[in-house]
């Protein structure tokens, strides 16, 4: 059985920012669960429909029952997987494998491969589900520039693709009018694709947003959330005007979204914790809580039927010693010797 923490958090107010009036102090709780298994990670995503959660681990994705932090289940061979995307309705599901340019579609009831999609432009990265156009969308970190697919989810088939103005897209999200909005890392811009020719109509700037990953799309307010590093923004949909800012932590790689309860959850891995912010209206947000997870722990997703906020984490063990005599690793971004996995934690947050 996996291993079980729980921790009772206060809020505390983000720096940087006015504190709160007492009345938007909201405590929340984390519930952490020793998962196990191999791999690193990237991307969650939560199918509201069942509650699973699904867990990205380098090679294979973990299916995972987000009120108990059970095992459900494994979807093997993906190599260099990023995200999951889930289109309950057709009852399929999507992974993005950055390590063959594949996507693997597999059936949401038995997690049993359908086929390989193979994706030309390759760098995939980034997936999720364009409900009101019943489209699965990438954003592919491609050469010489970035890509946005499009994939019908009842047949696997690719529908549309859109040249972007920077090889780094992270987040997608759609406005249900026509239009999906893509932050750009590398620019810091937000692009606008029509949906119909996919081609992008507009470049906006995120200033004071720099290298913006996770994106969501409110309806009622017509606001776009962009998470990023120190200074996440709201922009306003039909003018691409940044309307309000945010200060959070570092190291944010998503964004999560609860439009009942009208919270924007920012993941920091850089401080291992979650700034929390409720919208007042839609030009002005409060920070709420800043929330303890884990050290790393970068990606977020939101379950709104149950309000649960989800994110995974491993916890590595000291790096072994370099072998006698052997040479010293090569410089460049790579991350050098890692530790073995000493615990999967599969974090859970909830009010």
């Amino acid at each position: 059985m996996a291993r079980r923490l729980l921790i009772a958090l206060v809020a505390f107010f983000a720096a940087g920012l006015s504190a709160p009036s007492v009345g938007h102090a909201q405590a929340f709780k984390v519930e952490k669960f020793d998962i196990k298994g191999e791999g690193g990670t990237d991307y969650v995503a939560v199918e509201a429909a069942t509650g699973r959660v699904f867990v990205s681990r380098a090679t294979h994705v973990m299916v995972i029952e987000g009120a108990t932090g059970k095992v459900l289940g494994d979807i093997p061979n993906t190599p260099g997987v990023h995200g999951v995307g889930i289109a309950t309705k057709a009852g399929h599901g999507f992974t993005t494998n950055g390590g063959d340019s594949n996507v693997t579609m597999f059936d949401l009831k038995t997690l049993a491969v359908i086929k390989q999609i193979k994706v030309d432009q390759g760098g995939l990265d980034g997936i999720m589900y364009d409900e009101p156009d019943d489209k699965i969308i990438l954003t592919n970190h491609s050469r010489p520039v970035g890509t946005l697919t499009a994939i019908d989810p009842k047949t696997g088939d690719i529908v549309g693709t859109a040249e972007l103005e920077d090889t780094a897209p992270e987040g997608a999200a759609a406005d249900g009018k026509g239009h999906i909005f893509v932050n750009n890392e590398g620019k810091s811009t937000i692009q606008v694709i029509d949906v119909k020719t996919w081609k992008a109509t507009a470049s906006w700037p995120l200033a004071p947003c720099e290298g913006p990953t996770g994106i969501a799309y409110d309806k009622a307010s017509n606001r776009i959330f962009s998470g990023c590093s120190r200074t996440s923004v709201v922009v306003d949909a039909s003018t691409g005007k940044v309307v309000a800012s945010i200060t959070n932590g570092t190291r944010v790689d998503a964004l999560g979204w609860d439009s009942s309860r009208k919270l924007i959850y920012i993941p920091n891995g850089g401080e291992g914790n979650v700034t929390v912010v409720h919208q007042d209206s839609p030009d002005q947000y409060t920070v709420v809580a800043t929330v303890a997870t884990f050290a790393g722990a970068k990606t977020i997703t939101v379950d709104p039927v149950t309000h649960n906020a989800y994110l995974f984490q491993p916890e590595r063990g000291p790096a072994p010693s370099p072998a006698a005599g052997a040479p010293p690793p090569a410089a460049g971004r790579g991350r050098g010797p890692q530790g073995p996995i000493v615990a999967a934690w599969f974090i859970v947050i909830k009010q």
